[in-house]
């Protein structure tokens, strides 16, 4: 079993109370690795390291802090296979998928590094003759960075790159059943040289009580929180008293709309992609499928092809397409979202059982015959499970498809592009895509509206997130 310490300061910590916990191997629910139960003491100490930093790293130049970022991407590459096979084993993810993720997360800092050097402020047209304006971008000081579980390296890395980029300092929370991973990060990010010690804190402990306290604390400025609605507003009060700057990226239940001329080889090759990549545990997984009723049964034979062609098994071996699910809870979570979905009169035309004698597997399921009352149809499901609706109105469609507390992405498919951009601009979310499912990429902004979050993630506007305004007034009057 893998044992980690925790990492504050540049130096390795046990927790002050000597407490540890256990994260798991989802494929047997067996021990995998042993980390820091962070309490009081610990977070304190977290924030006060990354205070302390924060002078030093926030007076580099953006060119320093650049290096730093781009020598941190080459050095998660050149541990790129160890990554990939330590997230089959501790989060589920087949290792043969999880290199692409792995190479992302490299990207995230490679992106940050590059964004941030063309980061600066602005000149505004005084109406007072002798008074210059510059509004300049600052960074906001200590970030505490929120992590979720479903993705867990590429996620604290774009969330870590985004904030120091420009010169902020932050303490970092990795997912509890993901912390050996995070605190690997950690040690990855420790082994480059011009870091200044202070500048990544990792800490490791439930969201319940280190999450939440790290969002109180008075020590930290901004909040950077990833996963689910539920939690983001309760990190938002956590937040609130001390008027905490927040960027959250939040729940979805996105809809893929396919229109009678669309080119169904090309939507499955992407939707099956996303619907089945980490066991649908994914933000941006298509949510609700929305099928004009002439290629209703065509869609549906090619989909169930796709969920048919799935290899559910140990995610360390080179053939297996879709491993477990991250836990039991969350397991037995979306395992009672299928039971609801049959209980409440959709047809299950595949899949819905548990998958292999032990550990959290569960086969490719599919509803059809599904209503806008039904539970699988509003709530997010984070699991391999697709929805299937059958549409005949273009208008109607929009209106359903609008018709959801979330809003984070969506796709249209038609070969029509007018047709997609027009009612494309009708759809409540922070990102659609035309022929092509979450067509994005380090560069890009990602982000939500409605109950899916605050703010971007990644590209320049996910820079700018992590940095404050600051206006500068110059009189130019000589007496």
């Amino acid at each position: 079993m893998i044992a980690k310490k925790m990492y504050i300061g540049g130096a390795w910590t046990d927790a002050a109370s000597g407490k540890t916990f256990e994260t798991l191997n989802p494929s047997t629910n067996e021990p995998f690795g042993t980390v820091p139960l962070a309490g009081s003491e610990d977070i304190d100490k977290a924030v006060a390291a990354a205070r302390a930093a924060f002078p030093v790293w926030s007076s580099k130049t953006q060119a320093e802090r650049s290096a730093v970022l781009n020598r941190i991407s080459a050095a998660i590459r050149e541990n790129a296979e160890e990554f990939a096979m330590l997230g089959a084993k501790e989060h589920g993810m087949p290792a043969k998928l999880g290199f692409g993720p792995t190479m992302g997360a490299s990207g995230n800092f490679e992106m940050a590094a590059t964004y941030a050097r063309a980061t600066g402020g602005d000149f505004i047209h005084s109406s007072k003759p002798n008074v210059l304006y510059c509004l300049d971008r600052v960074p906001i000081g200590v970030c505490a960075l929120i992590i979720p579980w479903n993705l867990p390296l590429f996620l604290m890395s774009q969330k870590i790159a985004l904030s120091i980029s420009t010169g902020n300092t932050c303490v970092v929370k990795p997912p509890s059943v993901n912390s050996v991973i995070g605190l690997r990060l950690a040690e990855v990010i420790d082994g480059v040289e011009g870091l200044p010690k202070g500048v990544v804190n990792v800490i490791t402990g439930p969201g319940s009580s280190v999450g939440h306290a790290l969002a109180a604390h008075p020590g930290v400025d901004c909040v950077g929180f990833t996963g689910s609605t539920e939690t983001g507003v309760s990190i938002m009060e956590a937040a609130a008293p001390t008027l905490k700057k927040v960027v959250m990226e939040l729940g979805g239940k996105n809809p893929a709309i396919i229109f009678p001329d669309a080119n169904l080889d090309q939507a499955l090759e992407s939707l099956g992609h996303h619907q089945f990549f980490n066991c649908g545990q994914a933000c941006g997984s298509p949510g609700r499928y929305y099928v004009h009723e002439s290629v209703f049964d065509a869609f549906l034979e090619k989909l169930l092809a796709c969920a048919k062609h799935q290899i559910v098994g140990d995610p360390t071996l080179p053939e297996t397409t879709m491993g477990p699910m991250v836990s039991v809870e969350h397991a037995n979570k979306v395992m009672s979202y299928i039971e609801s979905g049959v209980s409440e009169g959709a047809k299950l035309v595949y899949g819905g059982r548990r998958a292999l004698d032990k550990g959290n597997f569960i086969e490719p399921t599919i509803f059809t015959d599904v209503t806008p009352s039904m539970k699988i149809y509003r709530e997010e499901i984070f699991g391999p499970v697709a929805v299937l609706l059958k549409w005949k109105d273009e208008d109607a469609v929009i209106d359903l498809a609008n018709d959801n507390t979330y809003g984070l992405t969506a796709s249209i498919w038609t070969t029509n592009i007018a047709r997609a951009l027009k009612l494309g601009r009708r759809l409540t979310v922070g990102t659609f895509s035309v022929n092509g499912h979450n067509l994005i990429a380090p560069e890009a902004p990602w982000g939500g509206v409605r109950q899916s979050g605050i703010g971007k993630e990644g590209g320049w506007q996910g820079v700018l997130e992590y940095t404050e305004q600051k206006m500068i007034t110059i009189n130019l009057d000589e007496e």
